[in-house]
């Protein structure tokens, strides 16, 4: 049977690995980014994966005029490679109701230097159509397999439907790196960068556990030491209250539940933006009448309530708002200039969060609530909270912080707690996590610091990232 197919756009030169299997990976790896790129319909991104010699022969209106060929096609809906030889691989790919085929070749710094797309118009099995003869192959440096993976990881989550960016730190052996990936809003073909702000969520409950640590690391409060203490006298007469330490309230075994039950009822609540309007005096109204429905000390049960009353007791004993006192005291030694809870309206870094439906919702906003899940960071700030974590204590902040991470409760099967961080083992290795979620963002953090590793996922969708995390950090561990 002839076979016919269109030309759109062939780009100039290829090359090999000395390893094709690392080869093709490689080239899978750069091609994954393209076709998101591609699916996404941002020209700009896909653009700039080309190599600097395509570039010369291609220009932008002139990739422009291709891609406006491909887009009504829709989605890439699969892709596999059919045919991988000399560098260059050839791809089938399905769109709705078309098929093509792709020739794709990298260079040296894993910028494509090939792009050929043809229209497929014959059986899926037959792979006889010959292109224009490779040139001579170009032996390329050796590929960086972490950029690789997490490449891959990357790319695996933003198929999904309804994600929108990542923001990716790690740190492996004390390095640092950044990634990025996707669009701070939908179409606006725009990759967030290392001072993009996100919200953090359930992550503010580590600043809040060590602005904990260090009222005890000043020997202002210990932790088995009960909250009425430091509570108006008028709910000193709640005993319920006086068998809670804060120990409880920061390893979530106070037996608080997870949320108020007048949460809902307070004055203006709105389900789009529901911690706007619980403040102090919802809070002490119901801790006035809490009857405790568990031993406390005895059983784990997370509560953003626990922290929302932990966050009041800080502010009253230091007599300034959470947000100054994350900035006070641990953002400002360790030089995280983007790390707020209220963000200053005029900034031009912010974006959009979408649910998990990919519609656009409101950033929540904080009262009471601040110190359960009020902060809003930056890549970069939390590669530097990272980092501070696997140095040896020696100024108070890094005593207190080093003391959050000390056993509290035992979480069947296999979880150690303390203060808010959640242990866990990877082989022989301890790790220390905790993720978080709004109604449109996901974050995650974990670090071991027996290999001064870590890694930080931020995302502005609420789709979770907590595998994608998981998966980075064993990867860390475990390559060489």
């Amino acid at each position: 049977m002839k076979h016919f197919y269109t030309t759109i756009l062939l780009g100039i030169t290829s090359y090999s690995f000395a390893q094709t299997n690392q080869a093709e990976q490689v080239n899978k790896g750069v091609y994954n980014k393209l076709e998101f790129f591609i699916n996404s319909q941002m020209t700009d991104s896909a653009y700039n994966l080309a190599s600097d010699f395509y570039k010369q022969q291609y220009s932008l209106p002139k990739f422009t005029q291709m891609l406006t060929q491909i887009y009504p096609l829709g989605r890439v809906k699969s892709s596999e490679i059919i045919r991988f030889e000399k560098g260059a691989a050839t791809y089938r790919l399905d769109f709705d109701s078309q098929t093509y085929q792709v020739l794709f070749a990298t260079d040296s710094t894993l910028k494509f230097n090939t792009l050929h797309f043809s229209q497929l118009n014959k059986p899926a099995t037959d792979t006889s159509i010959h292109e224009q003869p490779i040139e001579k192959a170009i032996i390329s440096k050796a590929v960086d397999k972490d950029d690789f993976f997490i490449d891959s990881v990357a790319n695996s989550y933003l198929k999904q439907q309804n994600t929108q960016s990542l923001a990716i730190g790690i740190i492996k052996n004390g390095q640092a790196k950044s990634y990025f990936y996707g669009e701070t809003a939908q179409g606006n073909q725009t990759l967030p960068t290392k001072a993009s702000l996100y919200e953090i969520g359930s992550l503010s409950k580590v600043f809040t556990a060590i602005l904990l640590s260090n009222l005890v690391e000043e020997g202002t409060i210990t932790l088995d030491q009960p909250i009425s203490l430091f509570l108006p006298d008028t709910l000193k007469k709640n005993q319920d209250l006086a068998k809670i330490t804060f120990q409880m309230l920061a390893n979530h075994t106070s037996g608080f539940p997870r949320l108020p039950d007048n949460f809902e009822k307070v004055k203006g609540y709105s389900e789009t933006d529901p911690y706007k309007g619980y403040d102090k005096k919802a809070l002490y109204s119901y801790l006035s009448s809490f009857k405790n429905q568990k031993e406390p000390g005895q059983e784990y049960e997370y509560s953003n309530l626990g922290y929302a009353i932990l966050g009041d007791i800080i502010c009253d004993i230091y007599q300034k708002p959470y947000d100054q006192i994350v900035r006070d005291i641990i953002c400002k030694p360790l030089e995280m200039n983007n790390t707020f809870q209220v963000l200053d309206p005029r900034r031009k870094d912010t974006f959009k969060v979408y649910n998990k439906e990919g519609r656009e919702v409101n950033s929540w906003s904080f009262d009471s609530f601040a110190a359960a899940g009020g902060l809003k960071s930056t890549v970069e700030d939390l590669l530097k909270f990272a980092n501070a974590q696997f140095k040896m204590p020696q100024s108070p902040l890094e005593n207190a912080m080093a003391n959050t991470k000390l056993f509290t409760f035992f979480l069947p099967p296999d979880t150690d707690l303390g203060l808010a961080w959640h242990m866990n083992l990877l082989g022989d290795l301890t790790f220390y996590w905790h993720n978080g979620g709004t109604a449109g963002s996901s974050s995650y953090l974990a670090l071991s610091p027996d290999k001064k590793s870590a890694v930080v996922i931020l995302a502005n969708a609420a789709i979770a990232v907590d595998n994608q995390g998981k998966s980075i950090l064993n990867y860390l561990l475990h390559s060489n």
